[in-house]
């Protein structure tokens, strides 16, 4: 078995902190490391353990979620984060991925949905939960969907896919596709567009009404 994932919990509220870790724990491919109640402890713990993951909410005392995400993706890239957050709003979603964050989770979600969305998160297949992706979906105005001329069909079709949350596996299943196939029109859709990574490539797509 491979190590686990390891993970740091960033929540000033301790009911929040003891259910993600009873979350967690329940899978033995992830392992906490480390507890914070602010974003200046999170920071710290990031610096000392250097996790993989960072399970993060948007408010807390002494720096909030989104300034310690800005100052953690500056200092340390390879460090994945997800937001944990009681909030479905559009914009924090945005202001979360325009800070770095990789991942954006309800707290109200079930722990199934939880478990099998991290395991997607860190092997960077899903940027967020796909019932986040259908509240936010109502969010835009199919009227203004962009088609760029560049994307062929079938790339403007996985892009939608992305949009609504979905994971290679689960896109390369639903079109009769392998996964190495998918991943290629991802790196294809990503060169065209001129976008790095697949966080820039979520954000592009609702950005432009792709659900």
């Amino acid at each position: 078995m491979n190590a686990p994932y390891r993970i740091v919990i960033g929540d000033d509220h301790e009911h929040a902190r003891k259910a993600i870790r009873m979350i967690i724990e329940s899978d033995p491919a992830f392992k906490i490391i480390g507890e914070a109640t602010n974003g200046q402890d999170v920071i710290q713990l990031t610096e000392q353990t250097m996790p993989d993951l960072i399970l993060m909410d948007i408010n807390m005392p002494v720096l909030n979620g989104l300034q310690t995400t800005g100052i953690i993706k500056e200092r340390f890239p390879a460090v994945k984060i997800a937001i944990v957050t009681v909030s479905d709003d559009a914009s924090d979603l945005f202001e979360a991925l325009k800070r770095g964050a990789q991942g954006y989770l309800l707290k109200n979600l079930n722990p199934e949905v939880w478990i099998e969305y991290l395991h997607t998160l860190v092997n960077n297949e899903a940027l967020i939960s796909r019932e986040i992706a259908q509240r936010m979906m109502k969010e835009f105005n199919r009227s203004s969907i962009a088609q760029p001329n560049d994307l062929t069909q079938r790339e403007q079709e996985i892009l939608t896919f992305v949009a609504k949350g979905w994971s290679n596996k689960e896109i390369a299943n639903h079109l009769t596709l392998s996964e190495h196939t998918v991943k290629n029109h991802l790196k294809n859709i990503m060169h065209k567009l001129h976008l790095k990574n697949r966080v820039q490539l979520t954000r592009y797509a609702y950005e432009q009404g792709w659900a």
